[in-house]
């Protein structure tokens, strides 16, 4: 494996993880588009950790994105 492989895994691994870190509902019923209360919810500001996570995995998906066209490209 070159190194270019090795960095899209690490990439898409630590993705993975920062998107399952996000939190954006409570309960069970947000998975299914339900859980509150209908009419799409309200706007919550990001701040502190979540704008982190969030700027982290916007961050780390674009890296993955980059690493696999490169990758293309090379191989």
């Amino acid at each position: 494996m070159n190194i270019i492989t090795v960095l899209q895994v690490i990439s898409g691994v630590v993705a993975t993880i920062l998107i399952l870190l996000q939190q954006r509902s409570s309960g069970a019923g947000g998975l299914f588009g339900g859980g509150d209360g209908g009419g799409g919810g309200f706007y919550q500001r990001r701040r502190g950790i979540e704008k982190t996570i969030f700027m982290a995995t916007i961050a780390f998906v674009g890296a993955f994105v980059a690493l696999s066209i490169l990758n293309l490209v090379v191989s």
